[in-house]
């Protein structure tokens, strides 16, 4: 198999079978196998007698090959005792503290099972309201929100991962300015994603600067009314300040609702790319567009046939996980294989395009996606037909939009879903996303570092006689080859970065796969975080005269401050003010905000003097949090409270764990060594054993994110400080990217969505 070494680090770290005490139990291709084998079984429900062994062995290689990859919860689950395939689910909220905690059980066992979460918030009655059951007060939304989202954090997926979860409103619903804002706090409600459900109505009214309508859910009646041009502007500020909420086109979503007698469509999954019925999953899979061109001695061109085939190859491998699925509920079980819904997309695309010599930002590209996506749609709709000729159509085909037609086997075939960690895997480019960063210089166990160069550019570069770690270390740091002098024009022409290109390319490559994608796209508009609001508003109208579903902003370095890593590379602005001050630019740490919810242990330890309970606690970005308390028998409480509170600080300042412990290991203390058998030789070691173990027990390394601020009058979390970045991976560290309506590290293959 042609793995990287990242690759094999991800799947060795996420995906490979591991035995009771944590150790890898499998290789890659047996994990392939083992999916292979288990999607293969369901051809047997219609043939009996078949011999599936070939079939097995086609999906092996069409994995194996890395043409074609599907969802994680796939790869993670298939062949394996829990059986959940699905990557996606959507669950309704109606108005009614029975159903609203009915909805939080689901969501916990879908979780646990590894699969992400979409709701639909707008049937709740506003905040304020009369309870009649009760004579109480409603406390809206936003409130059941916060619920949801402690139910997450308690709820781990495998043991390493939260759920991720997409929280829509209608923005006719009253209380839709508390939802603009309700992820105002870069760490509130941090287990969801927030898209406003616009309408069309909404949009002209945006337009024409006109008023509209407030409606209560539980009532129908009109409560208020807000001006929309102001709505949308609160809107555009939010996004613009810290990347939520995103917006969703209601009306659009269910004008393509291909099962309108099911209900109506109210949300998507947590990256906006598949609008779902509620109680329906999608089972998603993606085609390596890199492994669909085929070379000469004139350079690249598509190979069609090759990627007819594939498609064939990979509807018939979807079609199979519905039925291979062990579904967390019945009720989505029942629901999804009514309408057989699944997302076939497509990865490395901006790496096709670098092959083909076309930049991503071209009126060449985007008509190239417009045809490509065609093709992928009409390939997968023959695909289908044909299994529906064996297979049957879906079950509600002659309920549907399509049943004057040749019967289909699924009612939906395509999605362009982000692929994090599978593009990690296939070694391409992520979905349809530009190439974030040509070079990545990774930091390997034993301390050295190791540059990861993109292949077709190393390749091309060494062709010319370029290519040198020098120059690779550069392009690093610079994160863009624009500026490169030495690197000849027509590659740089053609290897843009995402924040090379602008804003409306980013839209005009999303609409031109929107266009032939049955359900929707998912994608990051990446601005650079000197854009301005006005900016952001134009990519969200430009998105809507487009046709796209919704759309994801992000502005580089407006979600967190940079973790503790000053970056070596000074400003203009910097290094000015370093020669008019000799003492240069003072910088300081500021601890990041304790979080509202974290988790951890608590142990006693025996000292001199009697027992010390010490407490630590941790989030995801490490541990933040160390408090004591003794027993009836005495000691130091105020010592020790007063260590405890400086550690905590210094947790939260970004400080190396190792060179705390360090200074708290070994004080020693005469009522402590002159007992025998004790652990620790005082409160402060105490402290510190406590810390190790927990730091040994979940492979925490650092003592986690804080914020950095200039001396000269930066606050912190302001967005005009020149240290601001983008926040940093909460498992190693490392730079995360916005991408595909989601979080993903390079590095380590963390993911925020499936």
């Amino acid at each position: 198999m042609e793995l990287t070494k990242n690759a094999l680090t991800v799947l060795e770290r996420r995906y490979l079978a591991k035995g009771e005490n944590g150790e890898i139990i499998e290789t890659p291709e047996e994990m392939f196998r083992r999916v292979a084998r288990a999607v293969a079984q369901p051809d047997l429900n219609c043939q009996p007698d078949k011999d599936i062994s070939a079939v097995e062995e086609e999906f092996y290689n069409l994995m194996t090959s890395l043409e074609f990859l599907p969802n994680s919860p796939t790869l993670m689950n298939a062949g394996r005792p829990l059986g959940q395939l699905s990557a996606c689910f959507v669950l309704p909220i109606d108005d009614s503290m029975e159903a609203i905690f009915d909805a939080v059980k689901q969501a916990a066992l879908i979780h646990k099972s590894g699969g992400g979460t979409g709701f639909s918030f707008s049937r709740l009655r506003p905040k304020g309201s009369t309870v009649n059951t009760t004579g109480g007060v409603a406390s809206g939304p936003v409130s059941f929100m916060r619920v949801f989202n402690m139910a997450t954090e308690a709820v781990k997926q495998g043991g390493t991962r939260r759920g991720a979860n997409m929280g829509i409103l209608r923005v006719d619903h009253p209380d839709i300015l508390e939802f603009i804002d309700c992820k105002k706090n870069n760490a509130d409600i941090t287990n969801f994603n927030i898209s406003v459900g616009i309408t069309e109505a909404f949009m002209k009214a945006v337009e024409e600067s006109e008023d509209y309508d407030l409606v209560d859910p539980s009532t129908g009646k009109i409560t208020g009314r807000l001006n929309a041009r102001e709505v949308f502007d609160k809107i555009v500020h939010s996004a613009w300040r810290n990347g939520e909420p995103g917006i969703i086109f209601l009306d659009r979503l269910n004008k393509d609702n291909v099962a309108p007698t099911l209900g109506e469509i109210e949300s998507t999954n947590p990256c906006g790319e598949q609008p779902l019925l509620p109680y329906e999953s999608c089972n998603l899979g993606s085609i390596n567009l890199v492994k669909m061109l085929k070379f000469n001695d004139d350079g690249a061109e598509i190979d069609w046939d090759k990627l007819a085939k594939t498609v064939e190859k990979a509807v018939h491998f979807l079609d199979n996980v519905i039925d291979a699925n062990k579904f967390p509920l019945e009720k989505i079980a029942k629901t999804t294989r009514m309408t057989r819904k699944i997302g076939l997309g497509v990865m490395g695309w901006a790496d096709m395009l670098l092959h083909l010599g076309i930049p991503y930002n071209s009126e060449e590209a985007v008509a190239l996606a417009d045809r490509l996506m065609k093709f992928v749609l009409g390939c997968g709709r023959r695909a289908s037909a044909e299994l529906a000729k064996t297979r049957g159509a879906f079950p509600l085909f002659e309920q549907s939009i399509y049943k004057d037609g040749p019967p289909l086997r699924n009612a939906t075939v395509t999605t362009i879903a982000p692929t994090g960690t599978l593009s990690i895997i296939a070694g391409v480019s992520s979905g349809i996303e530009p190439v974030f960063s040509y070079v990545y210089i990774r930091n390997v166990m034993d301390g050295t570092e190791m540059l990861e160069v993109n292949p077709v550019l190393e390749e091309v570069l060494k062709k010319r006689e370029l290519y040198s770690d020098e120059l690779m270390r550069r392009i690093a740091e610079e994160g863009t080859i624009a500026h490169f002098e030495e690197i000849p024009e027509d590659i740089r022409r053609v290897f843009v970065s995402a924040h090379d290109i602008s804003p409306s390319y980013h839209i005009k490559m999303q609409a031109a796969f929107q266009n032939h994608t049955d359900n929707a796209v998912s994608k990051t508009v990446n601005f650079p975080n000197s854009a301005t609001v006005e900016e952001v508003a134009e990519v969200y109208k430009l998105a809507y005269r487009l046709g796209c579903k919704g759309v994801t902003i992000y502005r580089d370095g407006s979600r967190d401050s940079q973790v503790l890593n000053l970056a070596s590379k000074k400003s203009g602005d910097d290094e000015k003010a370093e020669e008019e001050n000799s003492s240069g630019p003072s910088y300081v740490v500021v601890p990041r905000p304790r979080p509202d919810i974290t988790q951890g242990m608590t142990e006693k330890m025996g000292i001199g003097c009697g027992n010390l309970y010490i407490t630590v606690n941790y989030d995801d970005y490490g541990i933040c949090e160390v408090f004591t308390n003794t027993g009836k028998a005495g000691g130091c409480p105020s010592q020790s409270e007063a260590t405890a509170r400086l550690v905590s600080i210094a947790l939260r300042s970004g400080i190396d764990v190792k060179t705390i412990t360090s200074q708290l290991r070994g004080i020693r203390c005469p009522s402590t060594i002159r007992q025998k058998g004790m652990k620790c030789t005082s409160c402060p070691d105490a402290i510190a054993r406590v810390i190790e173990k927990v730091v040994a027990t979940n492979g925490f390394h650092e003592g986690g994110a804080s914020f950095v601020t200039l001396a000269s009058g930066y606050q912190s979390g302001d967005d005009s400080n020149p240290m601001s970045q983008m926040r940093a991976c909460p498992e190693c560290s490392a730079k995360v990217e916005h991408e595909g309506g989601c979080v993903i590290c390079r590095n380590c293959g963390y993911s925020k969505c499936n």
